[in-house]
């Protein structure tokens, strides 16, 4: 991701890897060490009321891009996420204080990443990226922006700009509905984000992998 200016001295404090880069920085999960704090999100572990569920995403050290490491997940790790509107599948998820890591000011980011699936069936979905700031509650997926995921290898990297305008973006939910968050607030602030799919006709199965974000 390319950030704002700002953000790179905060980035360099908490040890992650930033790189200045034109008029922001790099921030880099290249997964070639380990899974970098990410998990797969299992809404309430098949139990009524069961609360969250989070499962490590498995970590490979070869047979990413260029044979480094990569990391997955597959339909045993995820469930779907019922409260939010529509029902979604928050495949991959990362909160920054998991890493020890501080928000982010994700407005105008650039994003790249490598996404793959093998055996891979999503129901009619999309696979999106989104944003949470957890201190407010608030999460918007990027619909304008559905991502490709290649079958059985790596394609191309992705990439996208996460544009400040709410109507290329779905709010699917908010701790406090009758007060939800800006996009703008969330991206300003965000702590918590990851790649999720939406408007499927069943759960979504396989294995899906990411590298070098």
């Amino acid at each position: 991701m390319r950030l704002k200016p700002e953000t790179s001295l905060a980035c360099l404090l908490a040890g992650c890897l930033a790189i200045k880069a034109g008029e922001g920085a790099l921030l880099l999960d290249s997964f070639n060490s380990d899974r970098e704090g990410w998990q797969a999100y299992d809404y309430n572990g098949g139990i009524a009321g069961g609360g969250n569920v989070f499962y490590p995403l498995h970590w490979e050290k070869s047979g990413g891009i260029n044979n480094t490491g990569y990391v997955w997940a597959d339909d045993s790790q995820w469930r779907i996420d019922t409260p939010e509107s529509p029902n979604s599948i928050l495949a991959f998820i990362i909160y920054r204080n998991w890493v020890k890591e501080p928000a982010l000011d994700l407005r105008g980011a650039e994003v790249s990443v490598y996404l793959r699936g093998d055996h891979f069936d999503l129901k009619g979905a999309q696979c999106y990226f989104w944003v949470l700031d957890q201190e407010i509650g608030t999460r918007w997926h990027y619909v304008s922006q559905p991502l490709g995921v290649t079958e059985g290898r790596w394609g191309e990297p992705i990439r996208f700009r996460l544009q400040n305008k709410e109507s290329l973006w779905h709010r699917s939910w908010a701790r406090t509905p009758s007060n939800p968050a800006s996009l703008d607030e969330v991206l300003r602030t965000c702590d918590s984000y990851g790649f999720s799919f939406l408007n499927f006709s069943g759960e979504v199965v396989g294995k899906f992998s990411m590298d070098e974000l």
